[in-house]
């Protein structure tokens, strides 16, 4: 498509396409059951109590936040930082980069299901745990081969890595926060926690931007990316004694 058809009319197509599927989400979402612990609750709180129990379970939002991280990161990374990173970076045709987001989105359909469902195998931990350490240790050094010799293929293949590294964590992480959070803040908690992380995840293009201007090291993206991980796989690593002692006071029955 010639740029200026681009720019008159050709951005609203996606949009269009991304509206199709609002009819999947409603089916779901009518389809849908709720869990055994909400099913049982004889009382629903009030927002009031609601705010209440946010303040009662900092531990467990803060925690929430620090989990959240390297997906918020690692996602803005791999499909809304691309394009730029390709074009004013890398300084790659912006076809090329496009079409590397393209396979991302791809690679994120494909590895986000298998991943959930291998959770449900293995356990949430155990891949929180493993595909933040490979995150730690990889991440910057793929980033460092990429821009010794910036082309397509290496793009493509820094980009792949870190999608199966993105829909590894997510896939378990989603599930784990949302079974550590209390039901009686679930959805607020778990709300809470990923607004303030995608806070700070979706300001990686900014932040990316920055770091490579001031170190001039266009790796840095790499770093960002590391540090988050180091974060999420701390969090992961504490938030079974963490859900534990916020579980622990529901516990005591008063006599």
């Amino acid at each position: 498509m010639p740029p200026e058809a681009l720019a008159a009319w050709g951005w609203r197509i996606p949009l269009i396409v991304g509206c199709l599927i609002i009819p999947f989400v409603f089916m779901i979402r009518r389809s849908l059951q709720e869990t055994r612990e909400f099913a049982a609750r004889a009382h629903h709180p009030r927002p009031a109590e609601i705010y209440r129990s946010l303040l009662t379970h900092w531990r467990i939002i803060l925690l929430g936040v620090a989990m959240v991280l390297m997906t918020s990161v690692s996602f803005y990374t791999i499909t809304a930082y691309t394009p730029t990173y390709g074009r004013s970076i890398l300084r790659l045709a912006d076809r090329d980069a496009l079409l590397v987001t393209l396979c991302v989105g791809l690679s994120n359909l494909l590895w986000l299901p298998l991943m959930g469902a291998l959770s449900d195998r293995t356990g949430r931990r155990p891949l929180l745990l493993v595909f933040a350490a490979l995150a730690v240790i990889t991440a910057y050094p793929a980033m460092s081969w990429l821009v010794d010799q910036p082309s397509f293929a290496r793009l493509l293949a820094v980009e792949l890595w870190l999608s199966f590294l993105y829909a590894g964590y997510n896939g378990a992480m989603v599930v784990h926060l949302t079974e550590i959070v209390p039901a009686d803040v679930r959805t607020a908690g778990f709300s809470v926690a990923y607004s303030l992380a995608t806070t700070i995840g979706g300001s990686t293009p900014l932040i990316a931007t920055y770091l490579i201007h001031s170190t001039g090291n266009r790796a840095m993206p790499g770093a960002w990316l590391s540090i988050a991980a180091a974060i999420a796989f701390g969090s992961a690593w504490l938030s079974g004694r963490i859900a534990q002692l916020a579980v622990e006071p529901q516990q005591v029955v008063p006599t």
